[in-house]
């Protein structure tokens, strides 16, 4: 198992190409003989651009793996996030819980 994070898109000012959102998506699978059990989570992180900073990246030259650097940077807990979706893929395997009637 190892979880995928995603960029979906980028919400932007238009003026200076400073980003002030990013949509994030990460998803993990784990297959057991014939079954796949997959778990995902997808959320949203802010950002308050400065066009005059010298770290300051224009919007063309961006890279996924940079703006999921932001998001990491900026609240977006990695760790705790794959821990859930491995949790999640884990009680699918080996549910704790389950629903019906006994007839």
């Amino acid at each position: 198992m190892a979880a995928a994070w995603t960029i979906s898109t980028l919400e932007r000012n238009t003026a200076d190409g400073g980003v002030f959102v990013a949509h994030w998506r990460v998803s993990d699978s784990e297959t057991v003989g014939e079954n796949t059990y997959s778990a995902s989570s997808y959320g949203t992180c802010g950002f308050v651009p400065d066009p005059s900073a010298s770290d300051f990246t224009p919007y063309a030259d961006l890279t996924e793996s940079q703006v999921l650097g932001w998001c990491w940077a900026n609240g977006v807990d990695k760790d705790s996030i794959e821990t859930s979706l491995t949790a999640s893929i884990t009680e699918q395997k080996n549910p704790t819980q389950a629903s019906g009637v006994p007839w």
